[in-house]
């Protein structure tokens, strides 16, 4: 195949890489690969729908391939197109064109609520446009002739650093100090960029990043200045007052390390640089802007718009952002909006559009919702209008409906059916088993375009939810990273508290909180229930934010009542976790006349488990778990013991 090799060599002069999809039977795709790897030199990486690309990272090849008979992880085939060098080609291997759209997706086993895979076909219709669109992919179906198409310019291109590279590392090595955050798409230089400083800089420079593996091209380019200490290891040793001497730490693809780490990282050294693409197969990609920056004091935004990788232009990066639509929505002057509609999968230009504007507004956003929010059952969208533009959108997905003993299980801790985020949260964590058979909707998403916020178009778009809601809802839902000003806007949309978590979130930082706005009198009776056992359970365990903020005073009840042997039946014989019995369990401490030293150890004086699993010789988390089961049912059976025989057969006849 002379003309395949030279059209490669020539494909590589013009800094291109580009995508060639194989449509047929696995054999045959698997021949048509062997050939072309047995013509083209080159790494040929190959990742199938269940590999996953984060350790990627940072790393570049020449030509890969990924295997798609079986579905496509749309995350792990974006980062694998980022890692490629120039004259590259990604062979992407489908099943038969016509059969595809209705070929079940193993991939939709991460992301919606059955437990076998579903067809795809909205995702996969998107994506087959998107391919057949591109003069510059090649489609090659079993039993028809490949055909490449028009050989690439003859322009020389040059992999030499740009005159925008160069200015921003003559503004870092000239930094003062402060916090300096280097964001771009993939293959624009950053590593390379974070490794040159590291060469030049007169002192030291530390290098961390979520695998030393994915910091291959920084190392490559700060050669004999490289240092490196993975995230964890480098927080412990600043803690123990052991910080190490670095004029620089470099954050190597620093929007998939956990938000807290990294604020807490940024006080004990003078100079950071954040280096990390904005695209969401990484971390949590935009919000990295949006969230993690806002923090930050003294901060300098840069960012590289020419690819070192590759060239301008380059046909796999043009298709690969089509469809993963990782293209910024326009910005749009204020204007009038014209109406509001649901969207449905007849309209899937405006689904696009809405996904476009939720990836700008929301940190978690990634390829991932983007499969969910087109193929996923269960699942409603309502979005407002400037003329033909998507100014506003909310996603909603249904939940609950669970049958009574399904819910008393998912109470008990005995079963965790997919789906259902808040209806089982409530039920599992809150206690509340009749969450789950209500039927609700959650709020996914929500998202106003910048120049119309804070003109009420969010409320009212809850408004139209409820309004289409009410004649077969029990309760609206949402689950987000607890802020004031967030929590503001959904108590003005006339939500409840009902939930408070007893961690900050790895990637948001914030503690999770969940509130519903119930519609139905059964939703409400229930929601006031739920407001009054979360403010006595703040009271008993001291919820940090609650002192801090909590915009009603938490309650602390010593009673002992049937709820509370209820809920520590279900802790005590079942599988419910601790922190959801904090109240009933200080009210049994405070009565008890047993020791419970692991119990009282956690709950009155605060102990780690590893202080408690030091002095009790345990071996573990779940050692001292079941070891605090023991001694809540020693503590039930001292109390009242024929009250004690009624709930522990209850709680285990739900199994």
């Amino acid at each position: 195949m002379l003309a395949l090799s030279a059209f490669t060599d020539a494909m590589q002069q013009a800094g291109q890489r580009r995508l060639l999809l194989l449509s047929g039977s696995q054999d045959w795709c698997q021949q048509q690969t062997a050939d072309w790897q047995q013509q083209l030199p080159g790494d040929w990486l190959t990742l199938s729908t269940q590999d996953s690309a984060r350790h990627l990272l940072g790393q570049e090849f020449t030509h890969a391939v990924y295997t798609a008979q079986q579905g496509i992880n749309a995350e792990a085939l974006a980062a694998l197109s980022g890692t490629l060098r120039a004259g590259s080609w990604l062979i992407v291997q489908v099943p038969a064109w016509e059969q595809w759209a209705n070929t079940p997706d193993g991939d939709s086993l991460r992301w919606h609520e059955q437990d076998v895979p579903i067809p795809t076909p909205a995702f996969i219709h998107h994506l087959q446009s998107c391919l057949q669109q591109d003069a510059d992919v090649v489609i090659w179906r079993e039993g028809q002739a490949c055909a490449l198409p028009a050989p690439p310019p003859a322009l020389a291109w040059q992999k030499d650093a740009s005159q925008q590279q160069q200015a921003l590392l003559t503004q870092l090595r000239a930094a003062p100090p402060g916090n300096y955050v280097l964001t771009a798409a993939r293959g624009r230089g950053k590593s390379a960029l974070a490794g040159q400083l590291a060469a030049c800089w007169p002192g030291r420079c530390l290098v961390t990043a979520p695998a030393k593996v994915s910091t291959q091209v920084l190392a490559q380019f700060a050669g004999e200045a490289f240092s490196f200490m993975a995230p964890d290891a480098l927080l412990a040793a600043c803690e123990q007052q052991r910080v190490p001497q670095a004029d620089w730490l470099l954050i190597d693809e620093a929007a998939a390390i956990p938000l807290p780490q990294l604020q807490q990282l940024v006080g004990y050294f003078s100079r950071v640089l954040f280096t990390t693409t904005v695209q969401g197969y990484e971390g949590t990609g935009r919000g990295f802007v949006l969230k993690f920056c806002a923090t930050l004091a003294n901060v300098t935004l840069m960012t590289l718009d020419c690819p070192q990788r590759w060239g301008v232009h380059c046909p796999l990066e043009r298709v690969m952002g089509r469809i993963m639509v990782f293209a910024e929505p326009e910005p749009l002057p204020v204007t009038q909006i014209t109406h509001s509609a649901t969207l449905t999968a007849q309209t899937p230009a405006q689904l696009l559009a809405l996904y476009q504007l939720l990836t700008s507004a929301h940190y978690r956003t990634s390829p991932l919702d983007l499969r969910r929010l087109l193929d996923a059952p269960g699942q409603r969208f309502r979005a407002v209008f400037a003329g033909e533009h998507v100014v506003a959108g909310v996603w909603l997905v249904e939940e609950g409906g669970l049958d009574a003993r399904l819910a008393q299980q998912v109470w008990a801790g005995y079963r965790r059916p997919k789906g259902n985020l808040v209806a089982q949260s409530l039920a599992a964590h809150g206690g509340w088993p009749q969450a789950a058979t209500l039927r609700s909707q959650r709020v996914s998403r929500i998202a106003v375009t910048p120049t119309l916020r804070r003109h009420g178009i969010g409320q009212q778009l809850i408004e139209q939810v409820q309004a289409e809601a009410e004649a077969d809802v029990d309760f609206l839902s949402v689950s987000f990273g607890y802020t004031r000003a967030l929590w503001d806007f959904w108590l003005a949309c006339g939500f409840q508290l009902v939930r408070l978590g007893t961690q900050r979130e790895a990637s948001s930082g914030c503690y999770s909180a969940m509130a519903i706005k119930p519609l139905t009198e059964a939703a409400h009776a229930l929601a006031q229930h739920m407001n009054q056992s979360l403010q006595q359970r703040l009271g008993a365990d001291g919820h940090a934010l609650a002192l801090a903020e909590w915009p009603c005073t938490p309650q602390c009840s010593l009673r002992f009542e049937v709820e509370d042997w209820r809920s520590l039946a279900g802790f005590a014989w079942a599988q419910r976790p601790l922190e959801s019995v904090i109240a009933p369990t200080q009210a049994l401490l405070s009565r008890s006349t047993l020791a419970l030293p692991l119990l009282r150890g956690t709950l009155r004086e605060g102990l780690s488990t590893a202080v408690l699993c030091h002095h009790h010789r345990l071996q573990g988390r779940r050692e001292l778990l079941q070891a605090l089961r023991q001694e809540a049912r020693l503590a039930l059976q001292h109390w009242d013991a024929e009250q004690a025989q009624y709930w522990q057969q209850h709680v285990q006849s739900l199994q």
